[in-house]
């Protein structure tokens, strides 16, 4: 069997060796001639999966090792009787653990307490849920937007709806799909009108598609809007995003939220077991061989509760080295730059989430029991 695959979906190549023979490839570089002999095709949201890719070839699988599906034409899919495969909820602890760092982090710089804010979390998928009970075990009121959850007869969650985030928080996070249709699309949910309506002094974070916000008006604003705080990590036109709302945004990534090394390994084993299932055959790759052993955080002073978190966080993870990759490219010109956003997701640095970290510090009755809810302590 011939494999097509993304040459950046982490250990694709020992996972599906026993499956046939593999061709890696840039995501951006898998086009319709190279998949005239291929049955299994292995994606992440870059390669575009429809028609014209597909047509006249003799593609029975598609995996895509990513939780969104904007970029796969599903109804194509079905029509054509190509089986199909997501990683949905690979990354969401990832992704969750990404925000937290964010917002401490900015917390730190911009001077505030996270503690005293309202949340909003917009979208309660897999990492809207996961992110909404990190804020809960942090002590940091919530409110949740989610319009189709809230119809659903098995859901336990109180929503609002999104006006009442807009008015209310003033910590706001995204965690929709990009949706163009429907009852409740989600292309430009913040636009010029809401942007211009958040709080004074809001803190704005887009972990979700980069076209969630309009990323034209959200440049307006922020020049008009000084007080706002904005943290991105997903852009519209990526890897050819904005150059001046790059340099206006207060905290910006390279769409890496959900980019620990457990969330990427979690999307090949998981297309992996899909594939599998469709052509009856047996996995012998798991991605718990390629974990390491847990690493020790140690914090041996703080001045207060939150600048103990702040060094928590921190220590995970320094959120602001990835902020420094991507701004500190003024010398790159706009094709360059393309290839350097992509060059930062292609060698992101190992992150691991924090069931892999041990914490050996002394804090009070009251932080510990909620550190122990988060990270394992010895």
């Amino acid at each position: 069997m011939k494999i097509v695959a993304d040459q950046n979906i982490p250990q694709i190549k020992p996972a599906f060796s026993t499956l046939g023979n593999i061709e890696l490839l840039p995501g951006r570089e898998i086009t319709r001639d190279r998949l005239s002999d291929c049955q299994c095709l292995l994606v992440r949201t870059i390669t575009t999966i429809d028609k014209k890719l597909l047509r006249n070839t003799p593609v029975q699988f598609i995996g895509s090792a990513t939780i969104g599906t904007d970029h796969v034409d599903l109804d194509y899919l079905k029509q054509q009787g190509i089986a199909f495969s997501n990683a949905a909820g690979c990354n969401a602890e990832a992704a969750a653990e990404y925000v937290i760092s964010g917002i401490f982090a900015l917390s730190q710089q911009k001077k505030f307490d996270p503690f005293t804010r309202k949340a909003g979390i917009i979208g309660c998928g897999n990492v809207g849920s996961n992110l909404l009970k990190k804020l809960q075990v942090l002590g940091i009121e919530v409110l949740v937007c989610d319009p189709l959850k809230a119809e659903r007869s098995d859901n336990t969650i109180d929503t609002v709806d999104f006006d009442t985030i807009v008015r209310e928080c003033d910590l706001i996070s995204l965690h929709v799909p990009l949706t163009h249709q429907g009852r409740y699309p989600t292309y430009h949910l913040f636009n010029h009108q809401s942007l211009s309506q958040l709080r004074e002094g809001c803190l704005l974070i887009n972990a979700a598609r980069g076209s969630v916000v309009d990323n034209r008006a959200l440049s307006q604003v922020i020049a008009k809007r000084p007080d706002l705080i904005t943290f991105l990590d997903t852009w519209e036109n990526e890897p050819n995003l904005s150059r001046s709302l790059l340099d206006d945004v207060d905290l910006a990534t390279s769409h890496i939220a959900g980019y620990s090394v457990e969330g990427r390994l979690r999307g090949t084993q998981m297309i992996l077991n899909a594939a599998c299932q469709t052509f009856n055959k047996a996995a012998s790759w798991q991605m718990a061989d390629h974990l390491s052993d847990p690493t020790e955080i140690n914090i041996t002073k703080s001045n207060s509760t939150l600048d103990y978190w702040q060094q928590l966080f921190h220590k995970h993870h320094n959120i602001w080295q990835d902020n420094l990759a991507l701004k500190n490219t003024s010398e790159l010109n706009d094709a360059e730059f393309a290839r350097h956003f992509d060059s930062l997701r292609r060698v992101y640095p190992d992150r691991f989430e924090y069931d892999r970290y041990r914490l050996l510090t002394s804090i009070d009755k009251k932080t510990a029991a909620k550190v122990r809810r988060l990270f394992p302590i010895e």
